[in-house]
């Protein structure tokens, strides 16, 4: 990474931690959703998992989901005041730009785990080393496809329409993908449900309850995903600057 690439990444990490509201506001809803549901009920069980355990691995999978999907939000908004095309006109790379913006997602994403993570372990959660490592290196892996839909998104979408877009688009692929409850164990939803990446995402989190990793079912539809956005988010960003 050449020197321009990593002051414009250093830039971006940091107005993206100095903005209070958006810092907040991409923390705050899965973070209130596990504390009112977690806290009450910190001593039921789900499918007989306790569950603050069960919810903290759906709240991750939705927190890490929605924290990264939200750079589409500060694409689109970059766009609207032209600052796509005045950093166009400098030497910085299109790859740069866009990898400052996966990191700062990354970067929100590992806020949300590490905060979730610290309320299950004040709701009573314990688990091994490996197990916290494993569900944590599975989910950075599922968020892959969910960065360049992001990136997609705020090339596709005005701002006006980016808060309804992305809030309709995190919440449906939270509901297939199980952050709220099991999928049925049969039948067509079950099989959608495992053709899409949110699945896989929410299963990174499942591996402490089940103590394995994906199959190479996940793998597969994973990289499918990753693949195809990529190229979405590629070919957005080319329809974007032809318009500029």
């Amino acid at each position: 990474m050449n020197r321009q690439a990593l002051t414009y990444a250093r830039y971006e990490v940091l107005r993206t931690f100095r903005n209070t509201r958006f810092f907040i506001f991409s923390l705050v809803f899965p973070v209130v959703l596990y504390l009112l549901i977690a806290g009450p009920n910190r001593h039921e069980k789900v499918s007989g998992i306790p569950l603050p355990l069960y919810f903290m691995t759906g709240m991750a999978a939705f927190g890490t989901m929605m924290a990264i999907v939200s750079t589409g939000g500060r694409i689109a908004a970059e766009r609207q005041v032209g600052w796509n095309r005045q950093l166009r006109l400098t030497p910085l790379r299109p790859s740069a730009y866009f990898s400052a913006k996966v990191l700062c997602g990354y970067g929100l994403a590992a806020v949300s785990i590490l905060v979730l993570y610290a309320l299950g372990i004040g709701f009573g959660v314990h688990l091994s080393a490996r197990a916290w490592l494993t569900m944590t290196g599975l989910i950075l892996v599922g968020l892959v496809p969910f960065a360049a839909l992001g990136i997609a998104v705020g090339h596709l979408v005005s701002t006006d329409s980016m808060g309804p877009a992305m809030g309709g688009i995190t919440s449906l692929l939270a509901l297939l993908g199980g952050v709220w409850g099991p999928i049925a164990e049969h039948g067509f939803l079950h099989d959608l449900s495992q053709a899409i990446p949110s699945y896989w995402l929410v299963q990174a989190g499942k591996v402490a309850l089940e103590g394995h990793a994906w199959p190479m079912k996940g793998w597969v539809v994973i990289g499918i995903w990753s693949l195809v956005l990529g190229r979405v988010a590629a070919w957005s960003y080319r329809r974007d600057t032809a318009r500029a």
